[in-house]
């Protein structure tokens, strides 16, 4: 699982790491109850399910984490797609939010979860290059990012994503270590 907050550059590392391990890992696609934005497919983004269906779901506990945003839409992980990626051969990757990430890894065990970090000032720069929020937004952000770094702690391991190939090589050695152990230790 891969965490940490807005801007720490998840998203960069985890197609660098696709990149680096091929055919190892899959991300684990969410569902949402979020309309669909243009360009976003449906199973390639997020599954995307009414609200009804997610609640649905909820309470058939196939969801092996879910949250629900002030927003009032829904994200969660389900444990069906966890599945389908550990039938394919490969290990699933779980870009989620903090607490999300948290819960997983108390839920399932030999879980393995990293905190991608980046400088606060970095955060707030990369937050702005990507023109999606407003200043108040991006204000609001960065404080989240200066609480969300308090847990860092609580993770196996923290990635220091100040630069981007260093920061990949170090994730990918993590990754090729904690495949290596866990395909040691099956019975």
């Amino acid at each position: 699982m891969i965490t940490g907050p807005s801007g720490a550059g998840k998203g960069t590392l985890e197609r660098e790491l696709l990149r680096l391990l091929p055919g190892q890992l899959e991300l684990a696609v969410s569902a949402t109850t979020r309309p669909r934005r243009p360009g976003e497919e449906h199973g390639r983004e997020y599954w995307f399910i009414s609200a009804q269906e997610f609640a649905r779901r909820v309470d058939a506990d196939e969801f092996l984490e879910w949250v629900e945003y002030v927003s009032g839409h829904r994200y969660g992980t389900l444990r069906a797609e966890i599945d389908r990626i550990r039938t394919a051969g490969r290990a699933p990757m779980l870009d989620l939010e903090i607490e999300g990430a948290l819960t997983v890894r108390d839920e399932v065990p030999g879980s393995v979860t990293v905190f991608v970090d980046a400088p606060l000032h970095e955060l707030e720069r990369r937050l702005r290059e990507r023109a999606t929020e407003s200043t108040g937004e991006i204000h609001e952000r960065v404080d989240l990012a200066r609480r969300q770094k308090e847990h860092a702690g609580e993770f196996d391991y923290v990635v220091l994503n100040d630069d981007l190939g260093r920061a990949a090589s170090e994730l990918a050695g993590i990754v090729r270590r904690e495949l290596t152990t866990a395909t040691i230790s099956r019975p």
